[in-house]
């Protein structure tokens, strides 16, 4: 029997087929190291993202559901993280599903989002959950986004361009409507990977705190590849300015 599943809208979380999320799930996976007394608020995230018109906001389930209304207010799309793990546990990672589609939905996510480490032993766990989820969601019209990072034993001596590029086809075969990846940080092994995600669109990780004309280099090689823009957070929340920030990155995004 036909799976029956409504049009997949992509346009409440881009802007003229662009992208910039604003990502606030450190919390749970990396404790509280990466907050200061401001950045510790969700509401200053909050703030930032309706200041700073994000096309997305990235939450866990807990501040989605204590701050949901401070972020209807904002009226930025919510995107709900659904898996998650602490930074505690060592050796291969795994982060199971904390979230169901059906709660995300009633918070009022626009679309979920979902974490698989490629290469690790826990692989398969991770692959089979995301397709699971990948099925629900598109059985409702939400957009599912997919986190996807090489970690793990199966990962040693393989190059780096090579496993960026098979993150973003793994994202393809899965069923993913936008990918997010770390980038290498060169130009040309982004652009493999992007054609490897095809019809896929691809967002890049902001990652750790950088220097902000490494990081401006960055998003502009990236959107000179056709990547579909980014979903960062701790490059602007820990930004001294971030609005300024982000419309500096806006700039090249929209140009």
């Amino acid at each position: 029997m036909a799976i029956l599943r409504k049009k997949i809208n992509l346009r409440k979380i881009l802007k003229k087929k662009k992208a910039l999320f604003l990502a606030y799930d450190q919390g749970l996976e990396h404790g509280p190291t990466d907050f200061n007394d401001k950045n510790v608020d969700p509401e200053f995230i909050i703030k930032i993202a309706k200041e700073g018109k994000f096309t997305g906001l990235i939450f866990q389930k807990g501040i989605a559901e204590k701050y949901n209304k401070e972020i209807k207010a904002s009226k930025i799309p919510l995107i709900v993280k659904l898996n998650g793990k602490t930074s505690l546990v060592k050796g291969d990672p795994v982060s199971r599903q904390l979230c169901s589609v059906k709660e995300a939905k009633e918070l009022g996510a626009t679309a979920v989002g979902y974490t698989i480490y490629i290469g690790s032993v826990h692989e398969e766990e991770m692959l089979q959950e995301f397709v699971k989820i990948q099925r629900e969601a598109h059985k409702i019209g939400l957009p599912v986004v997919c986190w996807i990072y090489p970690r793990g034993k199966g990962v040693r001596d393989k190059k780096e361009k090579e496993l960026m590029a098979y993150s973003t086809r793994v994202g393809l075969e899965l069923g993913a409507d936008i990918i997010k990846i770390h980038p290498t940080g060169i130009k040309e092994d982004l652009d493999w990977a992007i054609k490897s995600a095809g019809k896929a669109k691809v967002v890049i990780a902001g990652g750790s705190k950088k220097d902000e004309k490494a990081l401006l280099k960055e998003v502009k090689e990236a959107m000179q590849v056709n990547c579909t823009g980014l979903a960062i957070g701790r490059n602007i929340w820990q930004s001294k300015d971030p609005i300024k920030l982000t419309n500096k990155i806006k700039k090249i995004i929209w140009p």
